[in-house]
């Protein structure tokens, strides 16, 4: 077992959490995964400033009690619409704002936030300023570890510096850096090199912060050594490709002796949610492809994942597809439920 989490200076600090995902990290992802995790922070898609204060409120920023903890991230370079939407975020509940500075997306660039604002490390200071200002809740800031020009670590070294003298005191670092020319998102995500000795430099030379690490990480073994170098670790991609990988984190690293759910347990407990969604005029795709991977790399899955595929779209479709979809898994691999890992034990 790692040791109970650390605090930073205005909230509890997560060891581990998902990452904000574009098109991935909606509500009702989060409260599939929340019946594989209680404590993990999970993160919203980034949002807008503008579509926060000006689209349909609740459309845009409405989640559910059960997904929390939960934390809002927010695109934007203005410090008081920033301020003005932690605000917002703080009264409907969220535990904690965000501030991507991480983004490379060529939109993205034209609004001049998202990873661009690496280059501005002033301009990122008096965002988390304000936001801090208006708000109790934590605020921080998700960032690469460079970006076109400034790809050194001496240049990270000094845009952490500019932005801790805001008062923020988290920062979790994508240990990639982003081209904004020449590569897109997804290659953005891939092709540049990881550098994780510059993240856990960082955590070197600015011990009072609190210094996530976040960036191709896809197992439990990983996170655990990530740990002995960095104060938390955000997953990405694994989280969502294989979601059961999170079946024994309360375990690990939230010291919740509770058993962790089966596979079994966590899709029956989606057929009310699924039901309800359907009843409000959801179509069951949008929640259940988010469930695709549940039974990754077990024996059943390409049946489950062909079953939701190919009938969650259609109109008669009702929760009882997931039980027909789990109708293909062998029992045992529905009803098996994970051991702690050989590795946790082991360093216990």
């Amino acid at each position: 077992m790692i040791p109970t989490p650390s605090h930073t200076q205005r909230g509890r600090l997560w060891p581990v959490s998902v990452a904000p995902m574009m098109d991935w990290t909606d509500r009702h992802y989060r409260y599939f995964m929340r019946r594989i995790t209680r404590h993990t922070l999970l993160y919203t898609e980034m949002k807008t400033t503008g579509a926060v204060l000006f689209g349909e409120r609740e459309r845009i920023l409405g989640f559910s009690p059960a997904e929390k903890p939960l934390a809002l991230q927010l695109g934007g370079d203005d410090p008081a619409e920033l301020a003005e939407c932690a605000g917002i975020a703080e009264e409907m509940g969220y535990d904690e704002v965000n501030l991507n500075v991480g983004c490379p997306s060529g939109r993205v660039q034209r609004g001049n936030f998202g990873a661009c604002l690496m280059a501005e490390p002033g301009l990122v200071a008096s965002c988390l300023k304000a936001m801090r200002g208006a708000v109790s809740i934590p605020v921080t800031v998700k960032h690469r570890i460079g970006i076109d020009g400034l790809e050194d670590y001496e240049d990270l070294k000094r845009f952490v510096g500019v932005v801790a003298a805001s008062g923020c005191d988290r920062f979790i670092v994508h240990a990639r850096i982003a081209l904004l020319q020449g590569l897109n998102p997804k290659e953005n995500r891939t092709v540049p090199p990881l550098r994780y000795e510059e993240v856990y430099r960082l955590k070197e030379d600015f011990p009072g912060l609190a210094i996530e690490i976040n960036g191709g990480i896809k197992s439990l073994e990983e996170t655990f050594a990530h740990l002995n170098r960095a104060d938390g670790v955000m997953i990405g991609r694994a989280a969502y490709e294989n979601p059961y990988l999170f079946a024994t984190v309360d375990s690990l690293f939230y010291e919740d002796q509770r058993q962790p759910p089966t596979r079994r347990e966590i899709v029956e407990a989606m057929i009310p949610y699924l039901e309800e969604q359907i009843r409000a005029g959801v179509f069951p795709r949008h929640v259940t492809r988010h469930m695709l991977g549940l039974f990754h790399g077990r024996p059943g899955a390409g049946f489950w994942k062909r079953c939701l595929s190919e009938n969650a779209h259609k109109p008669e479709t009702t929760a009882a597809i997931l039980l027909d979809a789990a109708g293909g898994i062998p029992a045992e691999v529905l009803d098996e439920r994970p051991e702690l890992p050989v590795f946790a034990c082991s360093s216990a």
